[in-house]
This record gives C-alpha cells, structure tokens and sequence, in this order.
C-alpha cells in the first residue's frame, strides 16, 4: 500500500501499524496453527476501542479484506487473510473483577490463562474451556465448552454484556436489554457481527478441583467408551470428564514405562470435596484395568494450563468436528479402530460433555443450537514437522468420515476449519435464518466474513 496512506493510519491510533516491509512482520503475522501461512497486507495491533475504529474506517476505505485476531489460537487459521487488514486484539489483555458483584470485565484480546490469574485469588472462575492460551473472545462467541460447562453451562451462558464496535465503526454496549437481537447472535454467532472489545461475565465460587487421568489400554476402548456414555449423562453435574485417545507424553508427570504408550481415557475435572468426588467417578474408574489413575486437589488454573506446554504455538493443525447425541455400538465400533491409528504424539480425539446445566438453555434462547447434543467431539491432527502435514490430515478426515453418519449434523465452530457454506448452516441449524437476518442489519455488506460466515439475508436468497 501507498506510504502515504499507512503513515496516515499510524498517525490515528496508539497501537502500532505492521506492514510486509517491517522487520517484525513475519514474527507478528504467525498465527498459533503452523499449517497456516498468510501475508495480509496491513497489521493493526490495537490497544483501545479507538484504535479499532480507525483501523475498520481504513479497511472499509480501501475496501480491504478484513479479518479479526483475537488473543489466543482459531485453529481453522481465520483470525488471518491474505493481501487483507488484520485488526490484532492481543495487546488488549487487561481483566478487572468484581468480587462482591462476582463479576469479571474482559478485554477483547485477553487469554483464559489472564482471567484465571485474576479471578482465582478471589475465589472465583468463568467457565471458559482446556487450554488457558486460548482466547477469551474466540472461545466464548463459539459457545465455550469447558471443564465446568456440566455444572455451570456454556460461557456463552454467563456473558452479561459486551462492548462491540460495528462494520460501520459505531460503538455500542449490548445485554439483554440493549441491542438484545445482536447480544443473541453474539452468543454462538461467532465473529460475524462486530469486534468485541470488552466482555462482562458472571463468576462462580470456584477455587480448587479434583482433577487427573484414567488410562487404559487401546484393547479395553470399547468397554471404556460404553461405561463412560451411560455414566456422565447421568452424573452429579459437579462430575465432568472428557474421554480421549492420546499418546502419554514423555513428561515427568506420567511413569517412565508409559511413555509415548497410546491409550484411551478420561480426564476428570470435578468441583466439591476430593472424596465425594472419588467416589462419583468410581463406576467408570473402575472399569476394566487401568494402566493409570491419579486425581488429586489442584487449583483450577493449573488444570487449565495443564496442557499448555503441550500444544505451543506453531504446531501443524488440522480439525475436523461434529456433535454428538448418541454413543451407537457402531459408532464405538469406528472409534476403537481409528483411535488406534494416531499418527503422531500430539494427535487426539476428545469428547466433551455439554450436558448438565447447557440443557437448561433453549435451542433458539442463544445462537448456539445445539443444546440437544450430549457430546462435542473433535478429531485433530497434529505435529511440529510441516512434512508430517498429509499423515495427520488424512487420518483426521478418515476418521471424521467414519463417525460423521453417527453424529448430530454440525460441529461447534470452535472446532471447524474453513469447511464451506453448508457446513456453517448445519452448524447452525434452525438459528441460521435469525442469525443471517441480523448479519444484514449490523453488517449487510458482510465486512466481518473471515470466519465460519454467516450471510447477510439479502445475500442468502
């Protein structure tokens, strides 16, 4: 782009301006999934409300393609474009919390692991999801599925307000009461309506858990799979876990002689006292022969940083998603085969439960529809060596083809790589009419389209 025009959008913001021929344009334009290699035109690094202003004024004004990156990772690779203006969020990371009001205002670029470092002295946590490197914004206009989303629902479920900032550079503060058609969208909506800025969550008295493993050998996956489907739908809410398949890491944590061992398990995660805990989790826990069951009391920042160290930035990533109602013998059946098949250390299978307190929601009450579902289920390849890039996409898309027809249709868009316009009305399901009626209100010319995009009505027709 001309000099003179960057010159002019760096004289309008506090943030800095990145442009190719910066020095630290290739380290700044990264992204946290290494498969994705974007050179976008122009990086805003934005430190206010502001600043985001002035960098959509100049997007719309050179009609440049525009996509928003907030703190932590969107794996599908869509808080980037090619040739475009990307609005970077992650400088924006301050949390303020409310202890009395048990409240916690969150700034657009922050990561769940700021929020955890916040609340947690207070007592207090906002159910967010596994990784504390993730990003606040992200996660939560997905839906955000998490540890305690059993017991105290989606984060979506405990957003209160959020400051966004429109296609046409207005501002305004939304809630229930204010703007409450684009306060619905924004809860499962996705990126689609505006740059969030700041949001207000409720916090839960949360400090410590009881958290750990059980794993056990590839040949008991079934008998696992089955004991776990009929015990978590049906457990005390304070009880979550999420099944997976994973190869042990080599860390200090887990015994010398399973590491690198492929196995199934649970990790748990359960609020209330150590002992009530123990004893819920026994019926599955005690399935079989475990080759490792440890729980214990740990603080709930520690197990969402658990796997930090594990997933850093710059891994390959490929995902593939879908919801899940029922756990069929068949769909068991393909999941003990493929599970089995993981290419690589850091390649996985998880299921997460989203029942509980995520049921009490209607389908239509949030953007998010799929309340209905027990299960959100994601299947991801992953290494550091880019040659490894075909195996983990091959084995992610064979096994997402072969548990597909056992699923509920869609995927939580958290968990979707650039996948076509289907797939997003799937995801969507009955909500995708409302939701692209209030894409044509607050964005009609569809600026905010590098995401799972939802169209603007005019467009859908």
């Amino acid at each position: 782009m001309a000099t003179m025009q960057i010159d002019h959008l760096r004289s309008t913001i506090r943030g800095t301006v990145v442009v190719p021929a910066d020095a630290a344009y290739d380290t700044v334009r990264k992204v946290y999934n290494g498969m994705i290699d974007k050179r976008p035109k122009v990086i805003v690094r934005c430190l206010d409300v502001a600043d985001v202003m002035a960098a959509l004024d100049f997007a719309r004004a050179n009609d440049l393609l525009t996509a928003i990156r907030g703190g932590g990772h969107n794996g599908g690779g869509l808080g980037t474009c090619d040739d475009g203006l990307v609005i970077d969020l992650s400088l924006m990371r301050g949390v303020r919390v409310d202890p009395e009001g048990r409240t916690v205002q969150v700034a657009g670029g922050a990561v769940w692991g700021d929020v955890d470092h916040a609340t947690h002295p207070f007592g207090l946590a906002v159910p967010s999801g596994f990784i504390s490197t993730t990003g606040v914004a992200g996660l939560t206009l997905g839906g955000g599925i998490g540890y305690l989303t059993r017991e105290y629902g989606l984060t979506i479920d405990n957003l209160l307000s959020a400051d966004v900032v429109l296609a046409d550079g207005t501002f305004v503060n939304v809630n229930e009461h204010r703007h409450p058609d684009l306060f619905w969208a924004l809860r499962g909506g996705g990126g689609n309506f505006g740059v969030v800025t700041s949001f207000q969550f409720r916090a839960h008295p949360v400090r410590n858990v009881y958290a750990g493993p059980t794993f056990w050998p590839l040949e008991q996956t079934a008998d696992v799979l089955r004991a776990y489907r009929d015990f978590i739908g049906t457990a005390p809410e304070y009880v979550n876990g999420f099944f997976a398949f994973l190869t042990i890491p080599p860390a200090p944590m887990f015994p010398p002689e399973l590491h690198l061992k492929k196995v199934c398990g649970v990790m748990w995660v359960c609020t209330g006292p150590a002992d009530r805990a123990a004893a819920a989790t026994r019926p599955v826990r005690s399935v079989g022969r475990p080759v490792l069951d440890h729980q214990g009391e740990m603080p709930l920042p520690a197990v969402n940083s658990l796997f930090d160290a594990l997933y850093p930035p710059g891994l390959q990533w490929y995902w593939r998603a879908d919801f899940v109602k029922t756990l069929s013998e068949k769909a068991i059946e393909e999941h003990s085969v493929h599970g089995a098949e993981m290419p690589t250390m850091h390649s996985t299978m998880h299921l997460y439960a989203i029942d509980g307190a995520a049921h009490r929601v209607g389908p239509s009450e949030t953007a998010f529809s799929y309340r209905d579902a027990n299960w959100a289920e994601v299947i991801v390849g992953v290494d550091p060596d880019p040659a490894k890039k075909d195996d983990i996409t091959r084995w992610c898309k064979n096994y997402f083809d072969a548990l597909h027809p056992h699923s509920a249709g869609g995927a939580y868009v958290n968990f979707m790589m650039d996948e076509g316009q289907e797939r997003v009305k799937a995801s969507f399901r009955d909500n995708y009419a409302r939701l692209a009626a209030i894409k044509a209100r607050y964005d009609p010319q569809n600026l905010f389209r590098v995401n799972q995009n939802i169209r603007p009505a005019t467009a859908v027709a």
